[in-house]
């Protein structure tokens, strides 16, 4: 980790949010065929099976699967467990662009889970990066009236989505500190599939407690099969190995600030394909957070 932003690794780190925002507006309109949770499940089983030819070495006996399973079982749950089920689940009661802008106080948790947990230093700037991304995650929970922040008024899909965000900053520190046995680094495949495994593990436990508790049901179609095979192979495994090798160039803090692209590309998307218009307390919310990541990524 060299901390340093190549034109390749900000490409690496373009990548995801782009897909992450085609990912927020595919599981909205998708919203009424399918539960949030097990959605998130058939998302992470298809993308066991594609990953399964390139990584299949990694089920021999002795290998990190087994003997890291513990890290790679904590990784399952924080990055494919918890975080997409709770953005799914979020969108039955938000819009792309809310939960996409709450998504981008990621570098706040971020700083604060690395300090508190990982002993990693904040800078001044960084903390007014931080701040001014809080007023802007803060204007959209409000949805432009601070009034409704002050009497914390919160959506529901709001705070599944702060959570989720808590969940990826430590997905993304976790992700940084170890290093990675030679089996590992050698093929990128058996990385995945070593977290993919647990995470589908984690999230099939999930879907049956949501099946089980709710009156779940699925509604097939080519609208939800295509919807799988996007959410599987481009925000799935496209966009965890390019944030993967982005947090090990650029590490987890300055990677985080990237997340913020995200909202910008939901508004552009949810206004070609959901008619959903952006307010202008959007507008205001983003340029408080774009102010953020200028701030916070001073040297």
């Amino acid at each position: 980790m060299n901390n340093r932003l190549t034109p390749a690794t900000v490409g690496l780190l373009v990548i995801p949010p782009l897909l992450w925002a085609g990912n927020a507006v595919v599981g909205r309109v998708v919203s009424d065929l399918v539960p949030p949770i097990t959605l998130n499940f058939l998302r992470w089983a298809m993308a066991l099976l594609i990953l399964l030819p390139l990584g299949r070495s990694i089920f021999r006996k002795g290998s990190a699967l087994w003997a890291e399973r513990k890290r790679y079982a904590i990784l399952g749950l924080l990055g494919i467990g918890m975080y997409n089920a709770l953005q799914y689940m979020a969108l039955h009661t938000s819009t792309p662009i809310n939960v996409t802008l709450v998504g981008a106080s990621m570098p706040i948790w971020m700083l604060i889970v690395g300090r508190l947990f990982f002993n990693a230093p904040i800078a001044g700037w960084q903390l007014g990066g931080a701040f001014l991304s809080l007023s802007g995650v803060l204007t959209v929970l409000g949805r432009g009236q601070w009034q409704q922040v002050l009497e914390l008024r919160f959506v529901a899909g709001d705070i599944l989505m702060i959570v989720a965000t808590i969940a990826w900053a430590f997905y993304s520190w976790l992700l940084a500190q170890a290093r990675d046995s030679d089996e590992i680094r050698r093929n990128w495949a058996t990385f995945m599939l070593a977290q993919v495994v647990y995470g589908v593990a984690w999230s099939g436990v999930f879907a049956a407690g949501e099946w089980a508790l709710t009156d779940a049901a699925i509604h097939w179609g080519w609208p939800l099969v295509l919807t799988v095979l996007f959410v599987s192979l481009g925000p799935g495994i496209l966009a965890f190995r390019c944030w993967g090798l982005g947090v090990q160039r650029a590490g987890p803090a300055t990677a985080a600030f990237f997340t913020n692209l995200t909202p910008l590309f939901a508004a552009l998307m949810s206004l070609a394909f959901l008619r959903d218009l952006p307010q202008i307390y959007h507008a205001v919310a983003f340029a408080l957070i774009v102010s953020g990541i200028v701030l916070s990524s001073r040297r």
